[in-house]
């Protein structure tokens, strides 16, 4: 359980709200998720509002980005690209300052212009990158964090490490795009 807060004592373990397990099925294999709703419920509720809807079936992950020439740092980001035909309305931003989860290896976390204005693009962390918590103070409040991978951190890796296109994106993007989006076949909840 990489990102969520740890909790102090057996009874508040027992308070807490039980994870939700979901499954991204991927052209490059199964992603497995535990979806933190005691820390950020807005957010969970948000992610499986599509996964409800199957809004994530067909999409893609499209975009990869490594910190580090090994791929040992990086994010993988998918989703629905703005689509206006498949986004909700944009949610409230939970900032890791409120929430304590935090962008450690295999997180998930919402992708966003401004705070507010999350939809339906999310990312995967790979290797710690705590930066993207924001600052304890001033106007960064960093990315909303509400789960982790629990099963799968190779497809990440895998995806991660698929070629880019030197020509897609726009601005800090250009070079970040996929040349072959990786396609989310199905998000479901498991059990």
């Amino acid at each position: 359980m990489a990102c969520i807060v740890g909790v102090a004592g057996e009874a508040a373990a027992q308070d807490a709200a039980p994870a939700v397990n979901v499954a991204l099925h991927t052209t490059h294999g199964d992603i497995h998720l535990a979806l933190d709703p005691e820390h950020a419920p807005i957010t969970v509720k948000n992610f499986l509002r599509y996964v409800d809807a199957k809004r994530f079936d067909g999409a893609d992950f499209y975009r990869a980005v490594k910190i580090d020439e090994e791929g040992k740092y990086g994010l993988v980001q998918g989703g629905l690209k703005g689509n206006p035909k498949r986004v909700f309305k944009p949610i409230a931003h939970e900032s890791p300052r409120v929430t304590g989860l935090s962008h450690l290896d295999g997180a998930i976390s919402m992708a966003r212009l401004d705070p507010g204005t999350a939809t339906a693009d999310f990312f995967f962390v790979v290797g710690d990158l705590t930066a993207l918590d924001g600052q304890p103070e001033g106007d960064e409040v960093g990315y909303a964090v509400f789960g982790h991978v629990t099963d799968g951190m190779d497809v990440v890796r895998d995806i991660l490490a698929q070629p880019r296109s030197l020509d897609a994106g726009e601005g800090v993007m250009k070079g970040q795009m996929l040349a072959s989006p990786i396609k989310i076949l199905s998000a479901r909840r498991i059990d």
